[in-house]
């Protein structure tokens, strides 16, 4: 593997610890990282594991298209740089206080309906 890649992965490894606390090698930490990834980023973190356990071998590290995997390692680097981790945890909260507040709104509706259809309100 060339430096700039070795570099890139090693980036990618301290930004998996320091962002979502995952530690361990690199390819364990990445397959660990798939449910805060999007999509896209799911199949480039697959590769780039891949990739690492392939470099390994010195036969197979010739095989691995250097310049491909360099722009995967910086779009995942790019997004891991980004992310907060903080932050989503508190967009979840709110999506799931606002989800039982307007189920309870529902309920309150409905109870007052039928008390009023029933003649007691």
């Amino acid at each position: 593997m060339t430096e700039t890649l070795q570099g890139e992965l090693s980036e990618i490894s301290l930004l998996l610890e320091q962002r979502l606390k995952l530690s361990g090698s690199l390819s364990d930490s990445l397959r660990r990282a798939r449910r805060h990834l999007p999509y896209r980023l799911r199949r480039v973190a697959e590769d780039l594991a891949s990739a690492e356990e392939a470099s390994c071998n010195p036969r197979l590290a010739v095989t691995l298209d250097q310049a491909r995997l360099l722009r995967k390692a910086r779009r995942l680097r790019a997004y891991l740089s980004e992310l907060d981790l903080a932050d989503r945890r508190k967009g979840r909260v709110l999506d799931i206080a606002a989800t039982t507040g307007f189920a309870l709104l529902v309920v309150i509706a409905l109870l007052l309906v039928v008390l009023r259809w029933r003649g007691f309100a």
